[in-house]
C-alpha cells in the first residue's frame, strides 16, 4: 500500500483544513488508517484513527470536538477535517495504515503501522 497525504496549508488561527489521503492498493479497506503529526523538535504524535470500516474512530484528547475523521473505501480515501485550528496543532501531518486492533491502544503507537505517507506541512498562524 501506498499513501499520499495532502491537503495541508497556511491558515489563520480559528480556521479550518480538510487533510486527505490517498492510497494505492485494492486491499486498502482493509486497514486500519492513523494519522500523526510531529512538530520541530517533538515526538511524532498521535491524532486520529479510524477502522477499516469506518465504524470506530478514536481521537487524541487535544483535538476531541475540533477533529472529524473519515473514509470511502471506494475512493480509497481517508479524510481528516479540521475546524477550529489552534498554532499548537502547526505540524508535519503523516497518514499511516496497519492492520490493527482497537481493543487495546496499539492504533496510538506509531510503530504499530506498516505504511506512511509522506507528510503534509499544516501552519496555523495566530
Amino acid at each position: 500500500v501506498q499513501l499520499q497525504a495532502s491537503g495541508g496549508g497556511l491558515v489563520q488561527a480559528g480556521g479550518s483544513l480538510r487533510l486527505s489521503c490517498t492510497a494505492s492498493g485494492r486491499t486498502f479497506s482493509r486497514y486500519t488508517v492513523g494519522w500523526f503529526r510531529q512538530a520541530p523538535g517533538k515526538e511524532r504524535e498521535f491524532i486520529a484513527a479510524i477502522s477499516w470500516n469506518g465504524v470506530i474512530t478514536s481521537y487524541t484528547d487535544s483535538v476531541k470536538g475540533r477533529v472529524t475523521m473519515s473514509r470511502d473505501n471506494a475512493k480509497n480515501t481517508v479524510s481528516l477535517q479540521m475546524n477550529s485550528l489552534k498554532s499548537e496543532d502547526t505540524a508535519v501531518y503523516y497518514c499511516a495504515a496497519g492492520i490493527l486492533s482497537f481493543r487495546g491502544p496499539d492504533v496510538k503507537f506509531p510503530d504499530k503501522y506498516e505504511y506512511w505517507g509522506q507528510g503534509t506541512q499544516v501552519t496555523v498562524s495566530s
